[in-house]
């Protein structure tokens, strides 16, 4: 019976053929010391995603339309249990190698699909191996432009906060100029000088003070002396200055001065008083030469103080404004440090996303020509000429494997069933007694024959 089944099970399952395709993962044709790729992955990771996207609901679906697929079975099946028989009629079979300092490496991937039909299998195998190959160059190329979109945005916003940063670091600059560290030696020489320059000040100034003194004593005894003489009869008076001489000393001192020098004033202001004389009738008041003389370096004497005044408090004022420059640069430098900080930080972050956002955009271009890695389809499927299952040899093997054991357990489980007492030592068991004699079985003729 066994046997029978045997032969009747592998004589009755329909045949199932299996055509399949082989695919090498090839790698970058440009050498990674040239031009680095950054879509570089585990291939079996890669297969396994693609192999999940291949074998979706919907492309699935289509197949099994396009081909017909398990209509013809007795069983009307429903579209789920289609696709489910769908993929389990679907394998892929890695393909691995050693290699040196990296292991085990997939290389290579094998695609199969069985059918009962030969064309069937061969069809759909192809249909599949497209599927893989345009899988893969529509993922790698996704990849590779979202990754070079989303470093574009980054830099373009890291662009922005730098130049936001920089636009801060040159008002801060601006509004504290005179102030920034950078310039702190030469604001300390610039000090000292004017510190130099104002003790200078201060002697001449002194200096000048001493000799207004010395020329104030100088127009007393000119003073005194002009009224001497002027008293004293018989003497031989001294030349009185008129009108006409002063207007001629005066011309004489134009060609040689401004009207804003001391003498020339002084000059001016003796013709002034003249001619107010004069106007009013009176007598002209003799003035000696050395008087007017005194008079004018006094008068420029005093100008000059007035002008050492002036230079000392604006080098007072410069010196002040020195002083509190000095005292602010501590303060704008941490204000500055802090500044550049955050502007190099974003500088180096800036340029770290620029390279990348390069190397993105020729792995883009990389994937475009297809010269990244690839999936190159090294063998295509062919039509099956043998089925794979079922071996109707190795069934029929096993139907003669399976008889013998099989009668074996069916002589044990009669036995086993069985009730009949056979032998003395089951009669000793049932009857719970020894057995004195025991009387062998004895064959008739009629038996033996």
């Amino acid at each position: 019976v066994i046997i029978g089944a045997a032969v009747l099970v592998a004589t009755s399952m329909p045949p199932i053929y299996q055509s399949s395709g082989t695919i090498l993962v090839e790698s970058q044709q440009i050498s990674p010391d040239l031009v680095a790729g950054n879509n570089n992955t585990f291939a079996d990771e890669r297969i396994e995603v693609i192999r999940q996207r291949v074998m979706t609901r919907e492309h699935l679906e289509a197949i099994i339309n396009k081909y017909n697929l398990f209509e013809t079975g007795s069983r009307r099946l429903t579209l789920t249990e289609k696709i489910e028989e769908m993929r389990n009629a679907i394998s892929v079979a890695l393909v691995s190698a050693a290699v040196k300092g990296r292991g085990e490496v997939t290389i290579a991937f094998r695609l199969a699909f069985e059918h009962r039909e030969p064309e069937v299998a061969n069809e759909v195998a192809n249909e599949l191996v497209t599927l893989f190959l345009n899988e893969n160059i529509k993922q790698r190329t996704e990849r590779a432009s979202e990754t070079t979109e989303f470093l574009t945005q980054e830099a373009n916003k890291l662009r922005t906060e730098l130049e936001v940063l920089e636009n801060k670091l040159a008002d801060f600059k601006q509004a504290h100029g005179n102030a920034l560290p950078e310039h702190q030696e030469l604001r300390m020489n610039m000090l000292s000088r004017s510190e130099l320059e104002l003790k200078d000040i201060d002697r001449d100034y002194k200096a000048a003070n001493e000799e207004l003194r010395f020329q104030d004593l100088e127009l007393s005894a000119a003073h005194a002396g002009l009224s001497t003489k002027a008293g004293t009869a018989g003497a031989v008076a001294e030349p009185v200055e008129d009108l006409a001489s002063l207007k001629a000393e005066y011309a004489r001192l134009l060609t040689i001065y401004t009207e804003a020098h001391p003498d020339v004033r002084t000059i001016k202001r003796k013709i002034a008083a003249m001619q107010a004389s004069q106007g009013r009738g009176g007598s002209v008041t003799p003035v000696s030469l050395d008087v007017a003389r005194v008079q004018a370096r006094i008068a420029a004497s005093e100008q000059r103080m007035r002008s050492l005044a002036a230079q000392k408090q604006q080098l007072l004022d410069k010196i002040a404004t020195l002083e509190s420059q000095i005292l602010e640069a501590p303060q704008v430098e941490r204000g500055l440090v802090t500044l550049m900080r955050d502007h190099e930080n974003a500088r180096k972050k800036y340029e770290e996303i620029r390279t990348k956002e390069m190397s993105a955009k020729i792995t883009e271009s990389l994937e475009q020509e297809n010269k990244a890695e690839r999936f190159v389809l090294l063998e295509a499927p062919l039509m099956p000429e043998k089925p794979v299952r079922p071996n109707r040899k190795k069934v029929v093997a096993l139907g003669f494997v399976l008889a013998p054991v099989g009668a074996g357990a069916l002589v044990m489980l009669l036995e086993m069933l069985s009730q009949r007492v056979r032998g003395v030592d089951a009669l000793t068991s049932v009857l719970g007694r020894r057995v004195l004699v025991a009387i062998p079985y004895i064959h008739t003729e009629a038996e033996l024959a």
